[in-house]
C-alpha cells in the first residue's frame, strides 16, 4: 500500500512495542492463534514441540479467544503478551508480528494493517483456523500424539 506524500509512517515501523499505546499493541495481533496451540517442553534439551491442539478458549473457526478479558482467570498458564515479557518469549512463531517488530522486520503482505483485510491471515494459510482441535478433546497422557511440525505458514 503506498503511502500519499506527507502521510507518516506506521506507528509499528516508528514505535517499539514499549512506545505502543494498548490501541496500537492489541491491534498488532494478526489473529492465527499460533501462540494458543500447547506446546510440549523437552525436560532435558528445552526444546519445544508444537502440537495441533489449541486452548480450550480459542475458537478454531474464528481464531478468537472466546473468553479473552477474563482468559488468565480461567487458563492459569495463558500467557499474557507484553512488550517486555515478548523479549523472553522463545516459542512464538517467526511470523508473529510482535516478534517482527521487536526485530524491526516488516510486517507480511498478509498482516490486517498492511493490507486492511483481517481474512487474509486465513485465507493465505497464515493461521490455524481449521487445522487443530481444542485440548479438551484429548486426554494429557495423549498430547504427544498431537506433535505436529508446522511450517512457517501454518
Amino acid at each position: 500500500m503506498g503511502r500519499a506524500a506527507g502521510m507518516s509512517e506506521p506507528f509499528w515501523k516508528t514505535k517499539t512495542l514499549h512506545e505502543m499505546n494498548p490501541q496500537e499493541w492489541e491491534s498488532l495481533c494478526d489473529g492465527c492463534g499460533k501462540c494458543c496451540l500447547l506446546k510440549l517442553e523437552d525436560e532435558d534439551t528445552g526444546e519445544i514441540a508444537y502440537t495441533k491442539l489449541h486452548c480450550k478458549l480459542l475458537d478454531g473457526t474464528t481464531c478468537q479467544c472466546t473468553n479473552y478479558v477474563n482468559r488468565k482467570s480461567i487458563v492459569e498458564d495463558c500467557v499474557k503478551l507484553t512488550p517486555a515479557g515478548i523479549e523472553e518469549i522463545n516459542w512464538m512463531p517467526k511470523t508473529c508480528a510482535y516478534r517482527l517488530v521487536m526485530d524491526r522486520k516488516p510486517l507480511p503482505d498478509w498482516h490486517h494493517l498492511v493490507c486492511g483485510d483481517r481474512e487474509r491471515v486465513h485465507a493465505t494459510g497464515n493461521s490455524v483456523r481449521g487445522k487443530t482441535v481444542s485440548e479438551d478433546t484429548v486426554f494429557e497422557d495423549d498430547m504427544e500424539d498431537w506433535i505436529v511440525e508446522w511450517d512457517e505458514e501454518a
